[in-house]
C-alpha cells in the first residue's frame, strides 16, 4: 500500500515517493536555472541559506534512504564546503547501514557517519535530494526535533512533489539534479571550486541526467566548469554507470527472463515491466537492484517501464520510467508515490499481481505530455 520509495512508513494496498534511482530525469530540459540567478525567490532562498549556514559552527546534511549519487555527492559537496570553512559537519542517511560502494571514494575528508551518530535535534539540519521527511527514512523524525528546538531546516531538492517540510526551501523543480541547487549554495558561501567537491557534484549531474541525454545548456555549462575543477570524468562515471559485479549478470537474466510486455497498457502507449524478487538480488547491493530499470526501459515497444522490486514480504519498491508521452509522476502520486514526469516511484504492498493491476489502472488515468 502508498508509502514512500524505496522504504517508507505509510502503508496502502499498493504505493509511494520516487526512489533513490528515479529522479533522474528533469521536469525539461530546459536551460531555466541561469534566469534566476540574479534574483527571484529563488536567489532569496539560495542566500538566506547560505547565511544560516555561514554563521552555524555545526551542520548535519542528510541524503534519502537508499542514496543515489545526487542525494549523497550533492551532501558530500556542500559539506566538503563547508568543512572548508571550519564548520563541523556530519553528513548521513537513514538506511541502509553503509553507503553504495561506487560512492564511497567521494567522501575524502571522513563526513559520512553512521545513522545512530546523528543527533536527535541537530542546530542546522540539511535535507538534500529529498522530496518528503519520508524519504528521510530513520532520520526522519530529526526534522520535527530540530524545529522544535529552534533550529533551521533547509530543503534543497529539485522535485515537483516536494512537500516543503523545512523551515527553509532551496527546491527548483526546473534543474536536472539537486547537485546544480548544491553548487549555487557552494558559490554563494564564497568557498572556492576545488576537484573533490566538483567531483562530488559531477557525480550528481551526470547520474541524474543519464549521462547528460536530459540535459539543457546551463547543466552542460556547469559540467564544463566542473571539468575545468580537475575532475576526472572517465575515472567519476565509471564506477558508477559502468561498473557491476558479476553476480548482477546473473541476477539481471533471471528477472529478464520474467519481463512482460503489455502493448496495451498505459492508455495503449505500452508498458514493460519485470520483477526483482529479493532472493535474485542476494548478495547484491541497492545500485545493481536499481540499476535493472535503465535496461527494461530500453524496449521499443513500451512507453512506460515498471520495475517491481521486493523490499519484504509482500512488499514493493517500484520505479517507473516513461519516454516523452506520459506522466508517469501523476501515476506514481496516485498510488502514494511521486517524483518527475518521466521518472517516479513508489512503494507497495500486495502480491505482485496485484501492484501491477493497480499500476495499469493509475497509468490509463494518467495524462499526457
Amino acid at each position: 500500500m502508498p508509502g514512500t520509495e524505496p522504504p517508507a512508513d505509510a502503508r496502502s494496498p499498493v504505493p509511494a515517493v520516487s526512489d533513490p534511482a528515479d529522479a533522474r530525469v528533469p521536469e525539461a530540459a530546459v536551460d531555466a536555472a541561469e534566469p534566476r540567478r540574479a534574483g527571484g525567490p529563488l536567489a532569496d532562498a539560495v542566500r538566506r541559506a547560505a547565511a544560516t549556514l555561514a554563521a552555524a559552527p555545526e551542520v548535519t546534511l542528510l541524503a534519502h534512504v537508499n542514496p543515489d549519487a545526487d542525494a549523497l555527492g550533492s551532501a558530500l559537496a556542500l559539506g566538503l564546503a563547508l568543512h572548508r570553512r571550519g564548520v563541523r559537519v556530519r553528513v548521513s542517511f537513514g538506511d541502509p547501514g553503509d553507503a553504495p560502494e561506487a560512492l564511497r571514494a567521494l567522501d575524502v575528508a571522513g563526513l559520512l557517519v553512521p545513522a545512530a551518530a546523528v543527533p536527535e535535534a541537530p542546530p542546522v539540519l540539511v535535507a538534500l535530494d529529498t522530496g518528503s521527511v519520508d524519504r528521510l527514512g530513520s532520520l526522519g523524525d530529526r526534522v520535527a526535533a530540530t524545529v522544535a528546538a529552534g533550529g533551521e531546516v533547509i530543503v534543497v531538492d529539485h522535485h515537483a512533489s516536494n512537500t516543503r517540510y523545512g523551515t527553509q526551501h532551496v527546491v527548483d523543480e526546473h534543474v536536472e539534479a539537486t547537485a546544480l541547487l548544491a553548487l549555487r549554495l557552494v558559490d554563494a558561501l564564497g568557498v572556492p571550486l576545488d576537484a573533490a567537491t566538483a567531483r562530488c557534484l559531477y557525480a550528481g549531474l551526470v547520474t541524474d541526467t543519464r549521462a547528460f541525454r536530459h540535459a539543457g545548456p546551463e547543466a552542460h555549462r556547469v559540467a564544463a566548469r566542473l571539468l575545468s575543477a580537475g575532475v576526472d570524468a572517465a575515472a567519476t562515471v565509471r564506477p558508477l554507470m559502468d561498473t557491476h559485479p558479476f553476480g548482477w549478470l546473473r541476477m539481471l537474466s533471471v528477472v529478464l527472463a520474467r519481463a512482460e510486455l503489455d502493448p496495451h497498457a498505459a492508455r495503449g502507449l505500452g508498458l514493460v515491466h519485470a520483477v526483482v524478487r529479493a532472493a535474485d538480488a542476494d548478495g547484491l547491493g541497492s545500485q545493481e537492484v536499481d540499476s535493472v530499470i535503465d535496461v527494461v526501459r530500453s524496449t521499443a515497444e513500451a512507453e512506460v517501464a515498471a520495475v517491481l522490486k521486493e523490499i519484504g514480504p509482500e512488499r514493493w519498491s517500484v520505479s517507473l520510467r516513461a519516454v516523452s508521452r506520459l506522466d508517469v509522476r501523476a501515476a506514481a502520486e496516485a498510488l502514494g508515490g511521486g517524483g518527475h514526469r518521466l521518472a517516479a516511484g513508489f512503494t507497495a504492498e500486495g502480491t505482485a499481481a496485484d501492484v501491477l493491476a493497480a499500476l495499469r489502472t493509475a497509468l490509463d488515468h494518467a495524462p499526457l505530455l
